[in-house]
């Protein structure tokens, strides 16, 4: 059964399509496409997989498509990579009411939102995110981007889609590495906001490994539901929307520092998560018992509880470029409770240091059944 949730945003709310088959239901594209022309932009790993279906479901309904095929992985998600997007909507003179579908993951989801936000200033876009990542987070709310050297989602924008078409079956097709690497993001809605969700999943953590069906689909409404609310509330995160950040201020700098694609980002929001619940702790909010509690259910997800040794300074400067930056004052998602964030400015440098060397796996050895990633 598909299941329908609104992103309220006044005129520019659209909706997520949940459920199975999806991709050949033409009628849920049809109110989104106002030619018959469109423009795919997917990747060498999905395109093989899930283009032709597309495609077909949309010349049922007469719309022709132009197709954009990057190469996979978040080490493209560069400024260069983008201009392969605009080079195929210039050169198949694609114009300001041809839409472009995102279908992919995370990365061509930021940045097909990105080109579709700075083309002819401005084109309509669709996410149809294929991994679970991108069906519970960064579908939904419009963030757009590409990294830097420097750090990453460092250049983009907010711009919404106009539609979020998410298709349980295609994860079936998802790896094991990056259906877990999804779950660090499902399990971050119950640490920050709703603890009944972070009970359930305690209790069905194995049915999600499983790709149990009725669980994945649940596990993506219930995210879906949570984002939507804080976007609906909070759209540029001036306030709200910045829980959502639970663990990617460490995380960020892992990916950043390990090189793009060593990590996946999940992985690295999984080990920042555990480094901010250190830090929760360390700061009076939080028991040990809680941060057993966090651990215990990211290593029954198959995700890493430990961090890189990039080296406390290497850590400190990487944070310092960090988009929750403020006066130049370092600021945190940090956990009141399980289940309560906030966004926290005056955490003592040694504090921080002491997490920041805890949380760290010298030398790289085996944890807890998660071998981290080479560096890079």
């Amino acid at each position: 059964m598909m299941q329908t949730l609104t992103v309220g945003l006044t005129d520019r709310s659209y909706p997520i399509h949940i459920g199975t088959g999806l991709l050949s239901n033409a009628a849920l594209l049809a109110a989104s496409i106002p030619r018959k022309r469109v423009a795919i932009v997917t990747n060498t790993t999905i395109a093989p997989l899930y283009l032709s279906q597309l495609q077909h479901t949309l010349q049922e309904i007469g719309v022709q498509s132009v197709e954009i095929i990057l190469p996979d992985g978040e080490v493209y998600k560069t400024g260069e990579t983008l201009n392969l997007i605009y080079d195929g909507l210039l050169t198949h003179r694609c114009e300001r009411t041809t839409p472009l579908i995102a279908l992919g993951g995370g990365v061509i989801g930021d940045m097909t939102g990105f080109a579709a936000a700075s083309f002819l200033r401005g084109v309509p876009f669709i996410q149809i995110p294929t991994t679970l990542l991108s069906q519970v987070d960064s579908s939904v709310g419009g963030k757009t981007g590409i990294n830097h050297p420097l750090g990453k989602n460092m250049i983009g924008a907010f711009y919404q889609p106009k539609l979020v078409l998410a298709d349980i079956s295609t994860l079936n097709t998802l790896s094991d590495k990056e259906l877990s690497a999804g779950l660090a993001e499902v399990i971050k809605y119950g640490l920050i906001r709703d603890l009944p969700f972070l009970e359930w999943l305690e209790l069905n953590i194995e049915k999600l490994l499983a790709r149990d069906t009725a669980a994945l689909q649940y596990a993506v409404l219930r995210s879906c539901q949570n984002k939507a609310e804080v976007v609906a509330a909070d759209e540029r995160e001036s306030g709200e929307r910045a829980l959502l950040n639970l663990g990617h201020t460490f995380g960020h700098a892992i990916e950043s520092g390990m090189g793009y694609g060593n990590w996946l980002h999940g992985e690295g929001v999984a080990a920042g998560t555990m480094m901010a619940a250190d830090l929760s702790q360390r700061m009076g909010w939080i028991s040990e018992a809680d941060v057993s509690r966090i651990r215990a259910l990211f290593v029954r997800a198959n995700l890493p509880v430990v961090s890189p040794d990039l080296g406390v300074d290497r850590y400190l400067d990487y944070m310092g470029l960090d988009k929750k930056v403020e006066g130049g004052q370092l600021r945190f998602v940090l956990l009141k409770k399980i289940g309560v964030a906030a966004l926290v400015g005056d955490v003592p440098l040694a504090l921080l240091q002491q997490t920041l060397s805890a949380c760290c796996c010298k030398g790289g050895s085996e944890v807890a059944g998660y071998t981290p990633p080479p560096r890079g």
